[in-house]
């Protein structure tokens, strides 16, 4: 489902960690995607600053399915579908 969500809202889709930080801290996200096969550590901060802002999030499985859905040829840890 989350696949298909970022894929409809391509053009209005934040990548990356850093990226998506800045945009919920901003206020812009109507929700965070993350990958379940990324690193913890890297997926951690993410969450909990998404907690903190009361961000609604959602996992899947895979990395490199999460980028082909951004439509970028590499993974994708982490992504902000934008409000």
């Amino acid at each position: 489902m989350s696949y298909e969500k970022v894929a409809q809202a391509k053009s209005n889709v934040v990548i990356g960690t850093k990226q998506t930080m800045k945009a919920i801290k901003h206020g812009q996200v109507q929700e965070v995607i993350v990958a379940d096969d990324a690193d913890q550590h890297v997926t951690a901060k993410v969450l909990r600053l998404a907690e903190e802002f009361e961000t609604p999030f959602a996992r899947v499985d895979s990395m490199e399915k999460l980028g082909k859905a951004c439509g970028i040829d590499v993974g994708a840890a982490v992504v902000a579908i934008k409000q």
